[in-house]
């Protein structure tokens, strides 16, 4: 089912870690952003939108991370667009003979068998530091970052005061950080730093996973997830909720723990390095 959630933009929220789908209205159709999760949730969600009288004119995913990057035959071939570092993450992946299986062993095995991935990661990049969206609808503007993700983006609706954030500011999700990046803190820090200038801008958050946040959300969001990154990389106990006892997915305290060995590890070589 779709929820408005502010002038001319619904979500969809999935089974899965609860997922966000969002739809921003234009003259002619919706902008599709991040569909997911499975096939009988894509279905509900074409479904909805012809009974609105509104075809899919395009589509936008935030990152290349299978659940950001899923279609259904159901929304028509209509562009596709990502950034250019999503678009070549994903090209590399579809090159390789095995990614097939690649991507299978990442699905979850509750969900996998309804999970439609035959045209996966068909997004066509954007030129290299576009700021903006080509459809005919309300101004949506890109902001590429380098946390979570390569190609990395979250996307502003202007005129709906309206942030997509992509897999960041969730409220059940900590940070997960691109710990293949050179600097993984200082890039999520630095994209923090951005959607903190965007807060007298923003009324609605709509995080990847995670409840829709509203205007007074936005700013608690942005301090949580920078002190856990700073936690992180000083080394430090984190008292973030999301990671403790209480976190609100079982695994989510081991996947903190595997972060913590990376940076202590990243940490240990720096200083082996320093060393001499």
């Amino acid at each position: 089912m779709l929820k408005q959630v502010a002038d001319g933009v619904f979500v969809h929220e999935s089974e899965f870690i609860q997922s966000n789908c969002t739809l921003v209205r234009g003259r002619k159709g919706v902008l599709l952003i991040d569909p997911g999760i499975t096939e009988h949730e894509m279905i509900s969600i074409a479904d909805d939108l012809h009974e609105l009288g509104q075809p899919v004119v395009a589509g936008f995913s935030t990152h290349p991370d299978w659940d950001h990057v899923l279609w259904h035959a159901r929304f028509g071939e209509v562009p596709r667009y990502g950034t250019a570092g999503c678009a070549a993450a994903l090209r590399g992946l579809l090159s390789t003979a095995d990614w097939g299986t690649r991507v299978a062993d990442m699905l979850p095995p509750e969900y996998a068998d309804d999970i439609p991935t035959d045209l996966l990661g068909l997004v066509s990049g954007l030129s290299a530091g576009a700021t903006w969206i080509p459809w005919d609808g309300p101004t949506v503007r890109i902001l590429e970052h380098r946390a979570h993700a390569q190609g990395h983006a979250a996307l502003l609706i202007e005129e709906r005061r309206v942030l997509v954030a992509g897999d960041m500011l969730s409220d059940i999700l900590m940070p997960f950080l691109d710990l293949e990046a050179t600097n993984p803190d200082e890039d999520y820090l630095t994209a923090l730093g951005r959607f903190g200038s965007l807060v007298d801008a923003v009324d609605v958050v709509i995080p990847g996973h995670g409840s829709v946040g509203g205007h007074e959300h936005m700013s608690v969001r942005i301090e949580q997830d920078r002190a856990y990154v700073r936690a992180l990389r000083d080394g430090i106990e984190s008292d973030d909720p999301r990671v403790g006892s209480t976190a609100p997915l079982d695994w989510l305290p081991d996947v903190h723990r595997w972060q913590v060995q990376q940076f202590a590890q990243r940490e240990q070589t720096r200083r082996e390095i320093a060393g001499g």
